[in-house]
């Protein structure tokens, strides 16, 4: 008697745990239908922002620029070439206004950064000019790999150069040397390696390379 007592306690409490569980489930689910379409959009405008930070120059003039997607990626050589410094290219966008092309925007993204994936936005003018950077997400730490956007983005904005290579001892002017920043050389590599695979995917559409500054 006491086994067939055990067996349907053992029932009754797998039923409710599987209550439990099913309930959970169709919470959870009902909980991301709800706040997915939030969360798009929330994106979307994230990622917006993003494409007109790094064309400073537009704002300015008060010019509203529009971002076409471009159904085009790196060529097999270059993603080879990226692949090994742990980057992946993402969304590429055209940057125009009503007179004519300004250039473009290239998703970057370091799969090596201290904590985790380091997502940034690179705006490359017409001529090959890196009008800037915009980081969209990154996950450092504080006092050090998080002074990215202060540190590093300001150092790329306004150079004309193939590629960037960071320093320690102070960058030479007129070089294409960026100062790392102090004690997060992990941060400073994976940007810097993220920002070279925006310019190097913009230059490749654009016919070539900047040369230096």
């Amino acid at each position: 008697m006491r086994g067939k007592s055990d067996f349907g306690t053992m029932l009754r409490e797998a039923g409710i745990l599987f209550a439990i569980t099913l309930l959970s489930g169709l919470l959870l689910g009902l909980v991301y239908e709800v706040t997915k379409e939030p969360r798009r959009l929330q994106q979307e405008r994230a990622i917006e922002e993003a494409c007109i930070a790094v064309f400073p120059q537009a704002q300015e003039k008060g010019t509203a620029l529009t971002f076409e997607v471009l159904d085009t990626e790196p060529s097999a050589g270059l993603r080879e070439e990226l692949a090994l410094e742990n980057v992946e290219i993402g969304t590429i966008y055209s940057a125009a206004d009503g007179s004519g092309f300004y250039g473009y925007v290239v998703e970057a993204v370091s799969t090596k950064g201290y904590g985790g994936d380091i997502v940034l936005y690179v705006g490359v003018g017409a001529d090959g000019t890196v009008n800037g950077v915009s980081i969209l997400e990154i996950n450092e730490t504080a006092g050090l790999g998080m002074e990215a956007p202060n540190v590093l983005v300001p150092q790329f904005q306004g150079r004309k150069v193939d590629s960037f290579v960071y320093t320690k001892t102070g960058a030479t002017p007129g070089t294409n040397e960026v100062d790392a920043i102090s004690s997060a050389t992990i941060t400073t590599k994976a940007v810097t390696n993220a920002v070279n695979g925006g310019l190097k995917t913009a230059l490749e559409l654009l016919g070539g390379g900047a040369g230096h500054e």
